[in-house]
């Protein structure tokens, strides 16, 4: 399976270890896209796109705290309003925080609120917003997501072998076609060592729909390009969620991703890297 090494580190405000790449880096002119990941995810799943993009692009990518590459570790705070907090920081640190240097986000599932919570509540400026099947607009969590995180302590517990088939059923219910083996094994891997195992259920218990709804409200505020993206075979977040969204920010456009599960970047990532380098170009928006 194609490497995928995050060689860069950063250490926020809170003390986490954060782990980050740039890919077309020898493109100093080029413009910024920063790619962000959701839940149970990594950056991983974004690495066809991103080195798509990178063609025109400095794209830059991070796994957040708690997850992938980055550190993991007992009383963290890993919620979405810490994840907010954590990706302003960043946008300083890689000097993408001033008017003249302001990057284009796009945002995958949880991503998406983080995103969304750095530019509402933190001053965080982009130049164009791309959401992927985001969580945005409540209710969002599966009967599956409540009942483990409503019982982290129980289910830390379990067997490393009973945990592991939980984590791989979890993972693979994003995906309408279905993982390749190889890549299902490389997202369920972080949550399958001795910090991992609590961190996986740690992270579902932090993050409740307070963290949208702070935020749902000031949609309207929007005034940048927004696009969104949305799997049709979407069975955590369906969606109609989309087409709400998109009559909540003035201006955005939706775009549907047909036979596409939540993780829309594995079911169809040349559709939706074309739909996306559209967008980051200018056009149709």
């Amino acid at each position: 399976m194609t490497q995928w090494l995050l060689d860069r580190t950063f250490r926020s405000a809170s003390g986490d270890e954060v782990r980050w790449a740039v890919l077309g880096e020898g493109q100093a002119d080029a413009p910024a896209v920063v790619l962000l990941h959701g839940t149970p995810f990594s950056s991983y799943v974004w690495r066809g796109v991103a080195r798509a993009l990178a063609a025109r692009h400095r794209v830059f990518v991070w796994d957040m705290p708690g997850y992938g590459a980055s550190e993991q570790r007992a009383g963290q705070d890993v919620s979405l309003g810490a994840q907010a907090r954590v990706f302003t920081e960043l946008l300083a640190h890689w000097g993408l925080a001033t008017e003249t240097a302001r990057p284009a986000v796009v945002a995958h599932d949880f991503g998406g609120c983080v995103a969304l919570r750095a530019h509402l509540l933190h001053g965080a400026r982009y130049t164009r917003l791309a959401l992927v099947d985001p969580v945005a607009l409540a209710p969002w969590g599966s009967p599956t997501y409540r009942l483990l995180g409503g019982h982290p302590e129980v289910f830390g517990q379990l067997p490393r072998g009973l945990h592991r088939a939980l984590v791989r059923e979890y993972v693979s219910s994003a995906s309408h076609p279905g993982l390749h083996p190889a890549v299902l094994d490389r997202l369920v891997e972080p949550w399958c060592t001795d910090e991992g195992q609590p961190a996986f259920y740690r992270q579902i218990a932090q993050n409740d729909q307070r963290f949208t709804d702070e935020i749902e409200g000031r949609y309207g505020e929007l005034t940048l390009p927004a696009l969104i993206c949305w799997g049709t075979r979407d069975t955590w977040i369906p969606a109609t969620k989309g087409h709400e969204l998109a009559a909540r920010i003035p201006g955005s456009r939706l775009r549907l991703i047909e036979d596409a599960g939540h993780l829309v970047q594995e079911d169809a990532p040349a559709e939706l890297g074309a739909v996306l380098g559209e967008f980051l170009a200018g056009g149709g928006n």
